[in-house]
């Protein structure tokens, strides 16, 4: 899982928001405080690949300095955490469930 840790970190520090979406299922449900931001009529959960894509597409010009470094990634039963810095210093872990190689939910945490 460390692998995709690392490549989930050279995925967003390229701003590359397909290569992003090649890790998800169409029917994902992610959530994350920046969503809820971003996107306020979602209430900070995004259903469906192409609401994600959305989301992400929006909140990139906002971030134009975005670069993340990884601080390590945790495995679990078809679950993988991946912990960064954003370039602003705050902490994020984000958790991703993964069925049949694809992700079907994810949960962006961060820093308070």
């Amino acid at each position: 899982m460390s692998r995709f840790a690392e490549e989930w970190i050279s995925i967003w520090n390229r701003r590359d928001v397909e290569a992003a979406l090649q890790h998800f299922a169409d029917d994902v449900v992610f959530t994350s405080p920046t969503a809820a931001r971003i996107v306020p009529a979602s209430g900070g959960t995004i259903r469906g690949k192409d609401e994600l894509r959305s989301y992400w597409n929006n909140a990139l010009p906002m971030n134009p300095d975005l670069h993340f470094t990884l601080v390590g990634s945790y495995a679990g039963v078809a679950t993988v955490s991946v912990h960064y810095r954003t370039q602003g210093g705050k902490l994020v872990v984000e958790t991703f469930t993964f069925e049949d190689g694809l992700i079907t939910t994810g949960h962006a945490t961060h820093e308070q």
